[in-house]
């Protein structure tokens, strides 16, 4: 009986410890980026070089354009914010408005724990945990490679996620990998 104790004792303390999660970050191809402030964007108004210029989002999200003031353009989709910029333009200022919009910077990324090299990396559209860790030289030979925590720039705390090929990751966020027990 006493044997019997310590070995489910034994148990539920390497249960404990074995960082599991039960959580699927969403992959590459499901994951559609909002922009946030720290982003910078290139506008391109058609026969409008006083309008186009690179635009950089400020702390309260907004991008300012010469004539037309402060537009909101955190938390939209590039598309979101390339429509509303068609209009606004249409309707005050361009009688047959053409632009185009791009993100030319993100913010960084930054990776801690059992890689390589910890540190800030660049963000690369549709990037994958795996691909963070390429760029930081790979897993150390302690790296647990089943789970990883991930902060979103959002968010105070850090979530555990399982580990998958296609796992993304967003600008601004802090991917931690720990170490495996056993």
């Amino acid at each position: 009986m006493l044997f019997r104790t310590i070995a489910l004792a034994g148990c539920a303390v390497l249960t404990a410890c074995a960082s599991t999660a039960s959580t699927v970050l969403p992959g590459v191809d499901v994951v559609e980026y909002r922009l946030s402030p720290g982003d910078r964007v290139r506008l391109e108004v058609f026969r409008e070089d006083g309008l186009s210029g690179e635009y950089a989002i400020n702390d309260q999200g907004m991008i300012g354009l010469p004539m037309v003031g402060d537009v909101q353009a955190a938390g939209r989709t590039l598309a979101e914010l390339r429509g509303e910029l068609t209009a606004t333009l249409r309707r005050e200022y361009v009688r047959n408005a053409r632009i185009n919009l791009d993100v030319v910077s993100y913010r960084p990324i930054y990776i801690l724990g059992e890689v390589q090299k910890p540190g800030e990396y660049a963000y690369s559209e549709r990037m994958s945990v795996y691909a963070l860790v390429a760029k930081a030289g790979g897993f150390t030979y302690r790296a647990n490679e089943r789970v990883v925590y991930v902060r979103h720039a959002d968010q105070r705390d850090e979530t555990a996620y399982k580990l998958t090929s296609g796992a993304a990751v967003l600008p601004g966020d802090t991917v931690r990998i720990d170490q495996r027990y056993f």
